[in-house]
């Protein structure tokens, strides 16, 4: 927004603002620059952001992967019972 603008009293903007002058004025910028910068429009390439979003989720899941727990066999699990050595060792330090 022109500085211009951004230095009016509410009373002045209400003003320009209901001011079909302003408004026409608007438009024919508009046009005009839709006109003047056409050939240097660019536009969106989505392909571009749908591959980098592919990405990030083979990532996301390459890193699920490595970081899930891996399945112990019945004989490490952790509730598994002391050997008769360890009992004998926990009995001797009480």
């Amino acid at each position: 927004m022109p500085d211009f603008l951004k230095s009016l009293t509410r009373e002045e903007a209400d003003k320009i603002a209901s001011s079909a002058e302003f408004w026409q004025a608007t438009e024919v910028t508009r046009i005009l620059n839709s006109v003047g910068f056409a050939d240097k429009a660019v536009t969106p390439d989505v392909g571009l952001f749908i591959s980098r979003v592919n990405a990030a989720i083979a990532c996301r899941l390459k890193k699920a992967r490595a970081s899930s727990p891996v399945k112990r066999s019945p004989d490490r699990s952790r509730g598994s019972k002391p050997t008769t050595q360890a009992r004998i060792r926990a009995e001797d330090l009480l």
